[in-house]
């Protein structure tokens, strides 16, 4: 049985966007991801992405991200939300994808704004929109103008927000202005999907994060959200402060890249990065010891 969800939490409170094991070869290692993901789900995340950009995605087959699903839900699927990526910048693909992932068993969907090809607003609420009628999955859509190129503005945000299955938003927009007002006007439930901003997004309306840094601080993560949640927003200022090594840390180059590393430091499944995505530097290596140390990271 699917975890419980409610309106204002359709996807949980602290999820991680998970990397895609591989192993020595490069071939997707199930086994490992399994195993990654019940770590993180114990370490108390209470959702996972998968297949999105940080499960490199770009680089993983069709077959190899349904494969993955399933794993992953027959792993922890009854401790955690699983949602699924399934957007790309081809709305016909992002359907099948979408698709697949229900077949597979994911309880989300998470769309990802088209990139490269930038379509008007209008082309990305049809986009957003058809993939919304193509299951019955909840979806998250997501904006990330830096990678995607557009931005989804606030009244398509709030036309979207009329779907009965486009209930939440994944923002890594790095514009508090912008969120507040989608939030107040969509009612969508908001979730961070920039580190550094979880705090300050919960203050505008946030219900919840959707991390890289996850992978390493779940728990400290959540300690966090209840703070905030209970009122004691000097305590969760005090964690969110802790944690800015590791917020850094891990953005130092591109995040797949370095938390791979990281969960190599610890022991934890990962494998090697497909091209063209190339491992840390020795300096880059030593840096992001210091930093995850710092942030009370073990290794």
């Amino acid at each position: 049985m699917a975890p419980t969800s409610t309106p204002q939490t359709p996807f949980g409170r602290v999820l991680t966007a998970m990397v895609t094991p591989f192993t020595t070869e490069g071939a997707l290692d199930l086994e490992g991801a399994q195993r990654l993901a019940v770590h993180l789900v114990d370490s108390g995340n209470d959702g996972l992405v998968v297949n999105g950009t940080t499960g490199e995605s770009p680089t993983t087959s069709d077959a190899e991200k349904a494969q993955l699903i399933r794993a992953v839900v027959e792993a922890v699927g009854d401790r955690a939300h699983v949602v699924a990526g399934a957007g790309t910048n081809d709305t016909r693909h992002s359907i099948e994808l979408a698709r697949a992932a229900e077949q597979a068993g994911a309880h989300g969907i998470l769309a990802v704004t088209p990139y490269y090809n930038k379509p008007p607003q209008e082309g990305l609420r049809r986009h957003f929109t058809a993939i919304a009628d193509a299951t019955d999955l909840p979806v998250m859509v997501y904006d990330i103008p830096g990678r995607s190129g557009v931005e989804i503005e606030t009244e398509t945000l709030v036309r979207l927000a009329e779907h009965p299955r486009i209930v939440a938003n994944k923002d890594a927009k790095g514009d508090l202005s912008s969120a507040s007002w989608a939030i107040a006007r969509s009612g969508l439930a908001w979730y961070s999907g920039d580190d550094m901003l979880n705090l300050p997004l919960l203050s505008v309306g946030a219900v919840g994060f959707v991390s890289v840094v996850g992978h390493f601080v779940a728990s400290e993560l959540r300690a966090l959200l209840e703070a905030y949640r209970s009122g004691d927003v000097t305590k969760a200022t005090e964690i969110h402060q802790r944690l800015l090594p590791v917020f850094t840390g891990v953005f130092r180059t591109q995040g797949v890249i370095t938390t791979k590393a990281g969960l190599a430091l610890q022991g934890l499944p990962a494998g090697p990065l497909r091209l063209p995505l190339v491992e840390l530097t020795e300096q880059q290596a030593e840096q992001l010891k210091r930093d995850l140390t710092a942030g009370g990271v073990q290794l």
